[in-house]
This record gives structure tokens, C-alpha cells and sequence, in this order.
């Protein structure tokens, strides 16, 4: 019997001896109708949730005892999940690919610098709406410490909210409203680490063995130095090494990213229980899309490097297992900031759904400092395409620096020393290298490397911030048409697009983050200034720079939202002829449209024949622009155009 098929038996004789088990503890609870429907989810998605857990924990003597902890844990959960979220979830389940929509626009802020709080947001959601935007990350909102909390991904308690910011009872009924009108709430789920100040860690700081175990923690350096050998610093030059000593304890605990956050330890079967339930309380406020923060980090063995191991695929495989059987509606998101194919790995219909795209980001990017698409385009052709029920996330930018997340080898096959290269695009987006537009600020500059990322708001690196400056009309035009370049490729390329709110109006670079003690030093503030409604007043004026943005970014979502080509559709990546043009179709049945992007200053021509090749007709219609094009032997394009042209119509 091969392996999968005994898996797949023992999976099916421990279901039998569990459900039972499950039934008997919520007798009186339940009803048949919903019974019958979750024992159905419990039959589909437990041969997969036993395989994963059993390849992680399958050794331990206690292991039926654990699975039976976990399988009650979602029980539980499903039966206190209020009634409009099973409603929810049974639409879902009838559209399970629903985030695929060309109706799915995306926006991302922090609840504070956006609406203050969250009574403040749920008034601004008409702002929301008037975008279309029909998904809302809002960036991590729960109880942290204060001081130092690394822009919220300390997590203090996953079931309380900021107090500055609101009540969880609050975030449900937001939740509910958004719902209402279409928009689905995204949370961050930090599952790598907790604060320090987490109830469980203080627990573990005050002698708790059982809660010790809950986290990575060694009583000498001896384990710590073995680990690291094989292990590359995250901050080198503000968080040298992985562990930190507590003098509390006499120990060193597991922190990868900050001596506040303390990595937990999978490899105890009970956090893996304790998580599923912090996540599936989340589920059961309203959240429709969780962002697993750091999926890369979550599991460590020695001798490597620590990230991106089977086990960490095995383990949000398990979650999301769970989180099918008891809310199904929900999908997940992975955040992994590492090499483009180990990105593509957490993508998949048992894992998650939704990523977020880096290498697209820092392609585009780069696309615009070159004036080159090579990159880009290959890229795009080798490695855009992901399993066809899953979707990519894509953003010119977002809470966090840039950085140059492209694969070294597509960038030494164009001729490019990736190192050189990548200094080049930081010293280009910080305004040091000669004629550059941008105006940005390095992020964790490396002082042996060299290597460093990059801040800064759209606006200021598309040039608007030195154009007004400069009070230079021609370059301010330049500067929209960039912005609006960028966003028509998030808009079409295939996925979800995402605004980081402040982005649509234009808003600059707020140096003033220098004056805040808790802020100074961390240039990722420079782009996280409270938002300008002062400025967003004026985007109905068509003459002021923050309307003249605005009107562009309304118009790519409408174009969206009005063309089938873009919705579920295929993506087909294409060599122009020009490098300095990029070019994709996108095909949905019988729909079809040609994007190209002029990622330079200048007029650029296309072949009309080359385009002939690929079906356009002589006369082709160009949706953004809203005029018909006759193009006999070449197209020209304008200065950074964005066209997306009909075909065969």
C-alpha cells in the first residue's frame, strides 16, 4: 500500500472513532440541517488536515489526543460563528472562487491615520465605495505595547483591539456594515510571534513550563550559536542574531525580527490548537481574507536556514484545512517576502489562496528607473502564472519598504551584475543617482552589503514631489502619467489590485516623522502619514493634481468593473517589439483586450504588423483613452501611455 492510500486509511478510521467523539460533546447544541452540512466539510477536509498534522506531529505518543483537540477547537468555533457568516460561508461555497471577480478592487490603511478609529472609518466608507473598493486591509488593529510595537505586528492579544482604536465588539459591527455594502474585511494574522507582553509569554517569563514551551527558549547560548551558523540575520544592523537574553528567566528566547516579538514554537501540537483558535475567532468577527504574516519563519530546523521548510507549508496547509470545515467563507493570504519561486509555493488551492505579488512591485519599479521592460516581461512570462482557483495581490507599494524581491538569475540572464543592479535602483528611488525623479529614503541600509530598500509614497517616487518643488508643469504631468501607468497594470494584469489609500490623491512624502521620538530612524513613516482629507476635498477638482490623480485611478476602476476580459480571465504575457513597452492580453471566453504600458518619457512606436500577428485589427479601440485608433503601419504611443486595446471587435 502506498503511502498516500495508507495516510488516506488511517485519516478515514480515526474520522470514525472522532466524530462520534465531537457528537457527543456538543449533543443538545446542535442542529441537523447545519450538522449534516459541517460533518460534510469535516469528511472533505480532514484527510488532508490529518495527513498534515500527522506529518508533524505523528511521532508523539499523545497525538490522537491532539488531533482530537484540534478537530473540537473548530467544532467550537463553528458553533459559536453568528448566523450571517454561515449564510456567508454557503454563498462562498457556491462561488469558491469569488475573489477572482473584476469587481474585487482593493484598498489597505492603517485605521488611525486613515479615520482615526473605527467609528471614524465606518463613516468614511462612503469614500470607499464612491472607489468601488470592494476588499479593505486594514493594518494591524489589536491590543500591542506600548512603545515599541513594530507598527502593530507585536501582538499583545489577537482578541482585543487597540484601545485607541475601538472595541472588537466594534470591528464585528464594522465588519457587518462593510459587509453590507459589498466590501470585504482583510486582517493580518501574525502567527510567527507574539509580543513579549502576550498573556502567554509573561506566563512563560514568570516560570510557566507549560507556557515556556509555548515559545523557542534555551538556557545557554550553546543551541543558539548552532542555529544561527546556518541562519542570514534579518536586521543586521539593528537586531544582530536571532535570540534575546531575559534576564527574568536567565534564558534566551527565539525573536527574529525585534527583542519584543518571541517566535513560537510549533513544534508543541498545543500552539498549533491555541492558534487555530486565536484565527477562527477572527474568522467569527466578519474577517472574509486573512494575511498570514511571515509564513516563511514559522518553522525551524537546524543546520538550515530556517525559512521557507516543508514544514511551514505543512503547517498553513493544516490551517487552512480547519479553517475550511469551520468557515469556509474565509481564504487566506501569504505574505513572503523572499525569492520569487519560493513565493509561488505558497500558493495553492490547499494553502493559500491570495498572495501578494513582490516581484511584480519591484519589477515595475524597476521597469520605470530602466525605461526597459526586459525584466519585467521575462519575468511576467516565467513566472506569473499560478494554479488557475488561486489569485495574486498586486501593489506599486504598501505599509512596508520596497525592496528589490526579483530573482537574480532573471536579472544575470539580461546582462545585469544583480548586486550593481540593485544599488542602482536604491540610489535611483532615493534621488542619488543623476537625473533621477524620485524621492524616496533607504530603509535598513546594509553597512557591509551596501544592500538596502526604499520608502517613500507613490507620488514622491513617481517624481510628483520634485516636480511641485521644482514648479515644473511638464514634469507634474509626467509624474500623473506614472502613477496612473502603474495602477492600470495593477487594475489588468490579472489579481486583485490594491491602493494604499493616500496613493489615488497624490499624497507626498510627511518628513515630520523625525519630530516623533517612536518614529524617528524608521523612514517606513515617511509614507505612512495620516491621511489628507483636506486634499481628497479637492479630487472632484479636475484642475488640482490630487483630481487629476483621482480622476485617472476612478477611471481604471471602472474600466475594471465594466469589462468581462479582466474578470476570472488568462493572462498572456507578450513580447511588444519594443522593449520599452510592455505588453499582456487578458481572454475570458469571448472578451479580450490588449494592455500595453510606454514605461518611458518619450514617444515610442510599435509595429502594426507585429500587432496584426497577435489579432488586433487595422482599427482598434482603446478603452482608457476612449478613442479609435487606426494604426496602418505603426502604433505610437504617448509618454508613460497606458492603453488597453479591443481586438477582434
Amino acid at each position: 500500500m502506498s503511502r498516500a492510500n495508507s495516510t488516506a486509511a488511517q485519516a478515514d478510521a480515526t474520522l470514525k472513532r472522532l466524530l462520534p467523539r465531537i457528537e457527543a460533546r456538543f449533543a443538545g447544541q446542535i442542529e441537523a440541517v447545519d450538522w449534516a452540512n459541517f460533518v460534510a466539510r469535516v469528511r472533505e477536509y480532514f484527510p488532508v488536515l490529518f495527513d498534515r498534522l500527522f506529518s508533524l506531529y505523528g511521532k508523539l505518543y499523545d497525538f490522537f489526543y491532539h488531533l482530537e483537540s484540534v478537530l473540537t477547537a473548530a467544532t467550537q468555533m463553528w458553533m459559536d460563528r453568528p448566523a450571517d457568516l454561515k449564510a456567508l460561508d454557503a454563498r462562498r461555497e457556491a462561488d469558491p472562487e469569488w475573489y477572482q471577480s473584476h469587481r474585487m478592487i482593493g484598498a489597505m490603511c492603517y485605521v488611525d491615520l486613515f479615520a482615526g478609529d473605527l467609528e471614524g472609518l465606518r463613516k468614511r466608507l462612503p469614500y470607499l465605495t464612491e472607489l468601488d473598493i470592494r476588499y479593505l486591509h486594514l493594518m494591524p488593529l489589536f491590543k500591542v505595547p506600548k512603545g515599541d510595537s513594530d507598527g502593530g505586528y507585536a501582538v499583545s492579544s489577537y482578541r482585543e483591539v487597540n484601545e485607541n482604536l475601538g472595541t472588537m465588539t466594534q470591528l464585528a459591527e464594522l465588519a457587518t456594515e462593510m459587509r453590507n455594502r459589498g466590501i470585504s474585511l482583510v486582517l493580518d494574522f501574525i502567527c510567527n510571534h507574539t509580543a513579549d507582553e502576550h498573556e502567554w509569554a509573561l506566563k512563560a517569563w514568570a516560570g510557566d513550563a507549560e507556557y515556556q514551551d509555548y515559545y523557542r527558549i534555551y538556557p545557554d547560548r550553546t543551541i543558539p550559536d548552532a542555529f544561527e551558523r546556518s541562519m542570514t540575520e534579518v536586521f543586521p544592523d539593528d537586531r544582530p542574531g536571532a535570540f534575546t537574553y531575559r534576564s527574568q528567566m536567565k534564558k534566551w528566547v527565539w525573536t527574529t525580527f525585534y527583542n519584543y516579538q518571541c517566535d513560537l514554537n510549533y513544534e508543541n501540537p498545543v500552539v498549533f490548537t491555541r492558534m487555530l483558535e486565536e484565527m477562527l475567532f477572527l474568522a467569527n468577527q466578519g474577517v472574509e481574507v486573512l494575511r498570514l504574516d511571515a509564513v516563511a519563519f514559522l518553522w525551524k530546523e537546524l543546520g538550515t536556514s530556517c525559512q521557507n521548510l516543508p514544514q511551514a507549508h505543512m503547517l498553513i496547509q493544516a490551517f487552512r484545512a480547519a479553517a475550511r470545515i469551520a468557515a469556509p467563507a474565509m481564504v487566506f493570504k501569504s505574505e513572503a517576502i523572499v525569492h520569487p519561486d519560493e513565493v509561488r509555493k505558497y500558493i495553492s488551492g490547499e494553502e493559500c489562496e491570495l498572495s501578494y505579488n513582490p516581484q511584480l512591485m519591484a519589477l515595475l519599479w524597476d521597469a520605470l528607473a530602466t525605461r526597459e521592460v526586459r525584466a519585467l516581461r521575462h519575468a511576467m512570462q516565467h513566472r506569473f502564472a499560478i494554479p488557475s482557483e488561486c489569485a495574486w495581490v498586486n501593489y506599486a507599494r504598501c505599509h512596508d519598504d520596497i525592496g528589490w524581491t526579483f530573482s537574480d538569475e532573471d536579472v544575470a540572464s539580461l546582462g545585469f551584475d544583480p548586486h550593481a543592479h540593485r544599488r542602482f535602483l536604491t540610489e535611483f528611488y532615493t534621488g542619488q543617482f543623476a537625473g533621477s525623479f524620485a524621492r524616496g529614503l533607504k530603509f535598513q541600509e546594509d553597512s557591509v552589503t551596501g544592500n538596502a530598500r526604499v520608502s517613500g509614497t507613490c507620488a514622491s517616487l513617481c517624481g510628483l514631489e520634485m516636480a511641485i518643488k521644482e514648479n515644473n508643469e511638464t514634469e507634474i504631468e509626467l509624474a500623473i502619467r506614472r502613477i496612473h501607468l502603474l495602477h492600470g497594470i495593477l487594475f489588468t494584469i490579472g489579481g486583485i489590485p490594491l491602493i494604499y489609500l493616500g496613493d489615488e490623491i497624490a499624497m507626498l512624502n510627511d518628513y515630520d516623522y523625525e519630530e516623533d521620538p517612536e518614529k524617528r530612524g524608521d523612514t517606513r513613516w515617511v509614507h505612512r502619514a495620516a491621511f489628507d482629507w483636506e486634499r481628497a476635498d479637492q479630487r472632484r477638482d479636475p484642475d488640482s493634481i490630487a483630481g487629476r490623480v483621482y480622476k485617472g485611478i476612478l477611471r481604471l476602476s471602472q474600466l475594471r468593473q465594466q469589462n468581462l476580459a479582466i474578470t476570472r480571465a488568462e493572462t498572456q504575457i507578450i513580447d511588444s517589439g519594443n522593449n520599452h513597452v510592455f505588453g499582456y492580453f487578458r481572454n475570458h471566453n469571448e472578451h479580450s483586450v490588449l494592455v500595453l504600458a510606454n514605461f518611458t518619457e518619450h514617444e515610442q512606436r510599435l509595429d502594426a504588423r507585429r500587432l496584426r500577428q497577435m489579432g488586433l485589427l487595422k482599427t482598434v479601440v482603446d478603452l482608457n483613452a476612449g478613442q479609435i485608433i487606426t494604426a496602418t503601419a505603426e502604433l505610437i504611443m504617448e509618454p508613460y501611455q497606458f492603453m488597453m486595446l479591443t481586438r477582434n471587435r
